[in-house]
């Protein structure tokens, strides 16, 4: 009998224990609702002189890039540079076969020779005429003596009409070689004249024919680069045709598009004495502005810009990311774009941990030296100290609570 009220007396003992256990239990906090914080990253405001980063994207060119030209009609005999050969000053870049060249010099040299020995036959033969025509004249004036006896013999019946005609023909024959000598004399100037102004065309044509037979043998006229070849050794080549072309490195230039509403302001800052610096991306090259192209289009004018120092690895045609620096902006302050809600506002975090909206302009990018871009902006309702939030909140609202994380990669003590 005892063992089966053993279980019953078991189930009373467990329950008496936890009616006990709940009769001494302590008394729950009431629940209340908490509000939550929302952690955050924050930096302080600093004002400071800053210049805004203007990203272009810059072509490389070679203003005075030479294109060596073939001067006369011939075949290549000497090429010794290739594409991207570094040349000396003096250096030969190429030759024509002097075969091809040669005797069009010898012709011209024969011209001007043939013509002063025109010249000096001229000169010989006006001398010539001026002796000739004093003995005509005496002969012409003995004939004319002559004439006039036999017209008087005639009168005394003491000369025939045969006569009298023979000395009249020996007149007229005078006179006309006389003439004849006369015109020679006078068209001597207009001969010469013909015969120098001929000498001049010769002369001239012999001094292109040399300055060609000279230019046959190209050489760098300068430290150069060669940029691009045309031709090979054995090639025949017509006058004019292009055969390779050369540029200085030291000459090297960017030209970038400028954005119509900045070129203004950088033109100004020329005019005025004030230079405008720029750098490539990866802070390798630094330039400076130096004008602007002659002519633009809608989205700005070229500005050209030049190395200032090392320009390795630059050839023409590459493309340059660059950051230009604009005319320097005063108490602006450079915060991270995560800060930015549109483009007209941020928070920062009051004394009570709540976030409050602040409205900015931004006045430019500032480039920092990790390469990314933080926004310039300033506001007069921006105070110095003050932490700004730059951890972008996508519910963040005036009056949010907040409050300040560790930043990632801080050591925890």
């Amino acid at each position: 009998m005892i063992r089966r009220l053993i279980p019953l007396f078991i189930i009373i003992a467990g329950i008496a224990i936890f009616q006990l256990l709940k009769l001494t239990r302590p008394e729950p906090e009431p629940a209340g609702q908490t509000e939550r914080s929302w952690p955050v990253q924050v930096m302080e405001a600093e004002f400071d002189a800053w210049q805004p980063a203007l990203p272009v994207y810059g072509e490389v060119a070679a203003p005075d890039l030479m294109t060596v030209t073939a001067p006369v009609s011939g075949r290549i005999a000497e090429r010794p540079v290739s594409e991207g050969s570094r040349v000396a000053r003096g250096d030969l870049l190429v030759a024509l076969d002097p075969a091809d060249v040669e005797p069009v010099l010898q012709q011209a040299e024969a011209e001007v020779a043939d013509l002063r020995a025109q010249i000096r036959s001229e000169q010989i033969r006006v001398e010539t005429d001026r002796k000739a025509l004093a003995r005509e004249q005496a002969i012409r004036e003995n004939a004319r003596r002559q004439l006039e006896r036999t017209r008087s013999l005639q009168g005394s019946n003491l000369a025939s009409q045969r006569d009298l005609d023979t000395a009249r023909d020996a007149m007229e024959q005078a006179e006309l070689a006389v003439t004849l000598r006369e015109q020679n004399l006078a068209e001597h100037p207009a001969r010469l004249d013909s015969l120098e102004a001929r000498l001049q065309r010769a002369e001239a044509a012999l001094a292109a024919a040399r300055r060609d037979a000279e230019r046959a043998t190209a050489t760098a006229l300068f430290d150069g680069v060669v940029a691009r070849v045309e031709v090979a050794v054995g090639d025949r080549v017509t006058a004019n045709s292009p055969l390779l072309s050369l540029y200085q490195p030291r000459a090297l230039e960017v030209r970038a598009r400028i954005p119509a509403r900045f070129a203004q302001a950088l033109e100004k800052s020329l005019e005025g004495g004030q230079p405008v610096q720029a750098t490539s991306e990866d802070q390798r090259y630094r330039l400076a502005l130096t004008g602007f192209a002659g002519e633009s289009d809608p989205r700005g004018p070229l500005g050209i810009f030049r190395l200032r120092e090392d320009q390795s690895g630059l050839r023409p045609g590459d493309m340059v990311p660059l950051v230009v620096l604009r005319p320097a902006v005063d108490s602006a302050v450079a915060v991270p774009y995560s800060a930015l809600y549109g483009s007209d506002s941020l928070y920062v975090m009051t004394e009570e941990g709540r976030m409050h909206r602040v409205p900015v302009e931004q006045v430019g990018e500032a480039l920092r030296e990790g390469g990314y871009y933080d926004a310039l902006v300033r506001s007069e309702r921006l105070q110095e100290g003050d932490l700004i939030i730059t951890t972008h909140l996508p519910n963040a609202i005036e009056g949010l609570k907040v409050t300040v994380a560790e930043a990632p990669g801080a050591e925890t003590e």
